[in-house]
C-alpha cells in the first residue's frame, strides 16, 4: 500500500559533516529543540524574547544567519586594520598574538555560519543522507 509520499522519513537521523555538535541529527527525537537552542546561542540574548523566533525555528535560523554574517563582515574589517591600530600601544609579538587570536575567532565565526546553514537547510525539509565511498 502506497502512502503517496515520495521520500520516507529516516528512522534514525543522519548528521552531515560539519553538523553542529550540540544539535541532534535531523529526524531524531527533539532534534528541532536542540537546533533552536543552538540557534539562540548564536544570537544576542534578547532574541529569546521574541515569541515568533521561539515558535518558528526556520525564521530563527534566518535571524541567526544574518547576525553571524554581520559578525563575519565586521570581523574581517577589524582584522584588516588591527596591526595598524595596535602599533603604537603594543610590541610586535603582542600584535602578532592578537592577530592570531583574531584569526582563530574569524575561523570560529565562519564555522558557526556553516553550521547554521546546515541546520537551516534541515529545518526547511532537506534530508541528509550519507554518501557512499566518502
Amino acid at each position: 500500500m502506497r502512502s503517496g509520499r515520495t521520500t520516507a522519513a529516516p528512522s534514525r537521523g543522519y548528521a552531515p559533516p560539519g553538523w553542529p555538535v550540540p544539535v541532534r541529527p535531523p529526524g531524531c527525537v527533539d532534534w528541532e529543540r536542540s537546533a533552536v537552542a543552538f540557534l539562540f546561542d548564536c544570537c544576542p540574548a534578547d532574541y529569546r524574547g521574541y515569541p515568533v523566533l521561539r515558535r518558528h525555528p526556520a525564521v530563527l535560523a534566518g535571524f541567526a544567519t544574518a547576525y553571524v554574517e554581520a559578525q563575519v563582515r565586521a570581523d574581517a574589517e577589524a582584522l584588516a586594520g588591527l596591526r595598524v591600530s595596535l602599533e603604537t600601544v603594543a610590541p610586535p609579538e603582542v600584535i602578532q598574538a592578537a592577530v592570531e587570536a583574531w584569526q582563530e575567532q574569524s575561523a570560529r565565526l565562519r564555522r558557526t555560519l556553516r553550521e547554521i546553514g546546515l541546520v537551516e537547510e534541515a529545518l526547511r525539509g532537506r534530508v541528509f543522507v550519507p554518501r557512499l565511498g566518502t
